[in-house]
């Protein structure tokens, strides 16, 4: 019956349960899984238009798999962070950042935190698309980790092909 009150929004409730009256969605949480899709071919989405990031080259998937491991663990993303994220403090500790091709051009970064920073996934997506054209290494990507400097950061990837894929939560 609640799915009729989320109408037109493509979203569906699959299921609810009880949870503790101190319980919050977001401050409960002990990790998010996100992943972004990126289309990385010449000819332009048609049925995945508004889906994923059109990228009109193919990209080096094993190159930006490898810079991604540089960024694992816990660092201070302020180079990744959004000028006007909120948080309190730019240190994350980064879990998990694969990068994958998938099906039909698509690639795919699966991307695992206890908590991000406002734009934290899609910066670091863009940041990973230029070390796919071949025009960072792994070297420079953790360079601008490293120089802490928003500035460092590559192109901000648009917020087409980013979806919340999980959220855990104690128990």
């Amino acid at each position: 019956a609640l799915n009729a009150h989320l109408r037109p929004h493509r979203v569906s409730l699959l299921a609810a349960g009880p949870v503790a009256d101190d319980f919050d969605a977001r401050r409960s949480a002990i990790a998010r899984h996100y992943r972004y899709d990126v289309l990385a071919r010449r000819p332009p989405a048609a049925t995945l238009s508004g889906l994923v990031w059109h990228v009109a080259r193919p990209l080096d998937v094993p190159a930006m798999h490898a810079a991604a491991q540089r960024l694992l663990g816990r660092h201070d993303f302020s180079t990744f962070r959004d000028s006007q994220c909120q948080a309190k403090s730019p240190i994350r500790t980064l879990d998990r950042l694969d990068v994958i091709a998938g099906p039909g051009d698509i690639v795919s970064v699966h991307a695992s935190a206890r908590s991000f920073l406002h734009s934290q996934v899609r910066s670091l997506v863009g940041s990973l698309k230029l070390v796919g054209e071949g025009k960072w290494t792994a070297d420079d990507l953790a360079d601008a980790l490293a120089a802490a400097d928003r500035k460092r950061c590559g192109t901000v990837a648009p917020p087409d092909g980013l979806y919340l894929t999980t959220v855990d939560y104690p128990g």
